[in-house]
């Protein structure tokens, strides 16, 4: 019996005790005040005009670095910023002019079987004209002091000459036109050697990399990530790098979509850089992106971009140079406003509400917001001065109940309570 009085006591203190816990309902009431809302980020200074660097040679022949500048060098006009070597580049050369060599004795002996049987044909047509000399003779001889027999020899004679004459004609015509034929087809191959040739050492001429302007070297990434080092073999025409040029810089700024609602171009700019609040550069925004994307395939979180100009006189005040860091802070509104906290709204619909207290109970009421920033936002409607909204229900908070403090005749309030322990059965 002890016990079971003991069990159920327990719960309904615990109840007792925790029902003063219960925290009331959280509420604003909105007041016209100065409102500044803002968006805080992190950036990186880029040069607004920028020399890209590329890899020389063409046909996107291999190289390897030998020897480079490391990124951030100032470099002046002319100065060397990378050299390169080009082992496969000799390789093919040197087969290049093996093959010029190879259609110069290929063109030698066809031009040398064409002379050969330019020759034999023109043996046969002078024979041929010798035997038409003899038969021409008999032709105009007198027949009467010759014997038939000879004379029908002689006639046969002459124009079977006559035909071969023309079969020996034509053979020399379409020897000559098949030779030079393919004498043409040497000499095409010939010269696509030759500019090969010329491709290939203009590439093994080309290995070096030089500044054409003064600037920062800054190192370009290739597809997975990897900027050029000693000893990385690159493509010609390949991106190596850019010069940037320094008296001409911008911030490029990345901020989450959710915080950048309001942005657009003309917002001002307030920024410093890393480590140096002291180095105050104000600016405004130049450029936004119309729409956000997502920087990783390893997050969904999609970013608006955005770009701000840096002022010359900040630049040489503050020696800024290409890829530094900047803390940047968007100034989105900074004006007496009316505003309400972002957690009291309620989206609906295209459609935003608050729920404003009527009495002693809160109703729901359509608002007409402004430019709205991380934290609050302005209201352009539905609200006034005065008024009280919810931001938590009753209960939503949890708050802990204050310590009770020892009173001076309870001198074992500090102590820990004993433990009940059930009596012992009989």
């Amino acid at each position: 019996m002890v016990i079971g009085l003991f069990g159920w006591l327990l719960p309904a203190l615990w109840l007792s005790g925790c029902a003063g816990d219960i925290a009331p309902a959280a509420t604003e009431t909105l007041t016209q005040a100065p409102l500044q809302l803002s968006v805080r980020g992190e950036g990186e200074l880029k040069s607004a005009k920028s020399t890209p660097l590329n890899v020389p040679g063409r046909n996107w022949a291999a190289r390897q670095v030998e020897w480079m500048l490391p990124e951030g060098s100032a470099v002046k006009k002319g100065d060397l910023i990378a050299r390169f070597s080009a082992e496969q580049g000799k390789q093919e050369l040197a087969q290049t002019l093996i093959d010029v060599q190879r259609n110069l004795l290929a063109r030698a002996a066809k031009q040398g079987d064409l002379e050969t049987a330019q020759s034999k044909v023109a043996v046969d047509l002078a024979q041929v004209a010798v035997q038409l000399g003899i038969a021409d003779r008999y032709a105009s001889a007198d027949l009467s002091t010759m014997a038939r027999n000879e004379v029908l020899d002689a006639v046969q004679d002459r124009r079977f000459l006559t035909e071969k004459r023309e079969t020996l004609q034509w053979q020399r015509g379409q020897s000559g036109a098949r030779g030079g034929a393919e004498l043409a087809v040497l000499d095409a191959q010939r010269a696509t050697f030759d500019i090969a040739a010329k491709t290939r050492q203009a590439d093994l001429d080309a290995l070096e990399l030089r500044a054409p302007n003064d600037g920062v070297l800054m190192l370009t990434s290739n597809w997975s990530g990897e900027k050029p080092n000693i000893g990385a073999t690159l493509r010609a025409g390949f991106d190596y790098g850019s010069l940037p040029d320094a008296s001409a810089m911008e911030l490029d700024l990345s901020l989450p979509q959710i915080e950048a609602q309001g942005i657009h171009v003309g917002n001002a700019v307030e920024m410093f850089p890393v480590g140096r609040p002291e180095q105050k550069i104000l600016s405004k925004l130049s450029w936004v992106a119309s729409a956000a994307k997502v920087r990783s395939q390893e997050s969904p979180v999609k970013y608006l971009s955005m770009k701000a100009p840096i002022p010359a006189e900040a630049i040489a005040r503050y020696k800024l140079v290409p890829g530094q860091r900047l803390q940047a802070r968007v100034i989105l509104f900074d004006a007496r406003a009316l505003s309400v906290a972002n957690v009291a709204i309620d989206s609906d619909d295209g459609r935003d509400y608050v729920r404003v207290r009527d009495g002693g109970d809160f109703l729901r009421r359509e608002i007409k917001l402004g430019v709205r920033g991380p934290a609050r936002s302005q209201v352009l409607s539905g609200l006034r001065a005065g008024d009280e909204v919810l931001l938590a229900e009753a209960g939503a908070i949890e708050t802990a109940a204050p310590p009770k403090e020892p009173s001076g005749n309870d001198a074992g309030a500090s102590k820990p309570a004993a433990r009940a322990t059930p009596a012992a059965r009989p």
